[in-house]
């Protein structure tokens, strides 16, 4: 290692740390192996020169990814041990992964056999579902961002073009590579997020089952064309299990699309799922809790001061002590276990088992419960399988279509003003008994213009009840049934639901 007078000109933001030679080089900086003084542990830094990202506006990509990633300890998600800034740079401490890119292990094996092919995807899927629980998606999962650290274990990383998902609203950047980027993402749809992850690792799952990608054309029209098409072929050296998985995995219309709960409890998934993978981890904030004797005993010979290592832990502080414990902590489970320790593996299964067989509810009817969004933008929340007895909205068995209509019948009806973002998606303003909002629409019942959804006064100047609120998506339920969502925006809260009981009067049965 250089010392850190060779680590160009940054020994002071980088003075715990042993800068040595450049990993890679990027658009913004460089990326560089570095030494942690106190634990020894190696780290990549990546090196952001924060002129370059203002002149190519690219400052709130690493903003968001910086953001994402400190809410995450997931063993197959890349560790970000801290963020030092300066005026012209930003230091971003990550974890250390050895081998390099997924990407050039399938380059340099070809296709992988099954069992190790299975390994990678079970974890794949498993950094994937940890996202999704936590509201974020990928949305550029390729092997080009997935790294192998020194044991071959997958790290998601590169979340630049993640999102965070809310619930009832969706996506609709075009964003990632466009052999691995789902259908709906190439054609500009919107969409909720879950489902161009799922398409991503079917198309990474078919290059390490067959060496090769399920669509590619150096012709980008072609190629968007088969996307589009969900044209490719399967080769018959592939199992059987495997030649069911994938076809569901690349399903163009994504409302068919296999989900991730589904694919873990596909057979080929399910073979050789080692135990830490077979339940869900817990989330951020209750990690944080859990601090390991032994560690915590190694940074105290350290020279730390123990109280203030456990609070600023439980607090998830970044400073000297925390990052030399989590340094600390990884490296010893990556040599053991791989993941938090045997130990503790052994009590995490029991609570998850006590969970689960205190549920009465037979399997057919167990669901997946997504993490609602969280005001405070974390979305951390425990994610179990509950029963499900009751859904919120309106159900029907009818086709989209035909929802929609009966939807914009109703409110015309109540003479409500509209403002159409998609297909399912529109801001919707209900002013009862106020007969000057019949003028604010055109022929189709929609908003004249942006100006007609600020609030008007009566001759006496005395400002009516108004209330704003949202038709976000139609939700299809596996037993074919759609679920439309509505959720108040602003406005008095009982007046709201005067509205509610009035739409399902005026609403025909569908």
């Amino acid at each position: 290692m250089e010392g850190n007078t060779r680590g160009g000109g940054h020994s002071e933001a980088l003075k715990n740390y042993n800068v040595g030679r450049t990993l890679g080089i990027g658009t913004f900086g460089k990326v560089r192996i570095a030494e942690h003084k106190h634990t020894g542990h190696k780290v990549a830094i990546k090196i952001l020169n924060r002129r370059q990202m203002r002149t190519m506006e690219m400052e709130e990509k690493a903003k968001r990814e910086i953001k994402i990633l400190r809410l995450f300890i997931h063993p197959h998600i890349i560790r970000l041990y801290e963020v030092i800034y300066t005026p012209t740079d930003i230091f971003v401490v990550m974890e250390y992964c050895k081998y390099g890119e997924l990407f050039d292990c399938i380059v340099e094996k070809g296709r992988l056999q099954e069992d190790e092919a299975r390994r990678i995807f079970q974890q794949i899927i498993s950094g994937v579902e940890y996202c999704h629980r936590n509201m974020v998606a990928h949305r550029d999962l390729k092997p080009e961002n997935l790294l192998l650290d020194s044991k071959y274990n997958v790290k998601l990383a590169d979340f630049g073009l993640s999102n965070v998902m809310h619930d009832g609203h969706f996506l609709k950047t075009s964003c990632g590579s466009p052999n691995y980027a789902a259908p709906e993402v190439i054609s500009g749809k919107l969409y909720a997020g879950p489902e161009v992850d799922v398409w991503s690792c079917g198309v990474i799952l078919y290059a390490l089952l067959c060496g090769t990608l399920p669509f590619d054309d150096d012709n980008i029209p072609k190629l968007f064309k088969k996307i589009k098409g969900g044209i490719y072929i399967l080769p018959s050296h592939l199992s059987a299990l495997a030649r069911d998985l994938i076809p569901r995995m690349l399903v163009v219309d994504p409302m068919k699309r296999i989900t991730i709960r589904e694919i873990r409890e596909h057979p080929w998934f399910q073979n050789r799922l080692p135990r830490y993978l077979a339940v869900p981890p817990p989330d951020t904030a209750q990690q944080a809790k859990m601090i390991d004797e032994d560690t915590l005993k190694e940074i105290v010979n350290l020279g730390y001061d123990k109280d203030h290592v456990c609070e600023s832990l439980c607090n998830r502080l970044q400073n000297e002590a925390t990052v030399a414990y989590y340094l600390l902590l990884d490296n010893r489970f990556r040599a053991t276990s791989g993941y938090l320790g045997a130990d503790y593996l052994q009590s995490m299964g029991r609570s998850f088992n006590q969970f689960t067989s205190s549920e009465s509810a037979s399997p057919s009817t167990r669901q997946y419960l997504p993490a609602s969004n969280d005001s405070q933008g974390s979305g951390l929340r425990p994610y179990y399988p509950v029963e499900r007895k009751w859904a919120l909205g309106l159900q029907s068995r009818a086709q989209p279509r035909e929802i929609m209509i009966e939807v914009l019948k109703a409110l015309q009806e109540l003479n409500v003003c509209w403002k159409k973002n998609g297909h399912y998606n529109m801001k919707c303003r209900w002013c009862p008994g106020f007969p000057q909002v019949s003028d604010m629409l055109d022929a189709n019942h929609s908003f004249v213009d942006d100006s007609t959804i600020m609030d008007n006064g009566d001759a006496n100047g005395r400002l009516p009840a108004v209330i704003k609120f949202e038709i976000q998506q139609l939700y299809k339920t596996k037993d074919d049934k759609y679920l439309l969502d509505m959720q108040r925006v602003t406005g008095p809260q009982l007046l709201f639901l005067d509205f509610c009981a009035a739409f399902l009067t005026n609403l025909r049965v569908l």
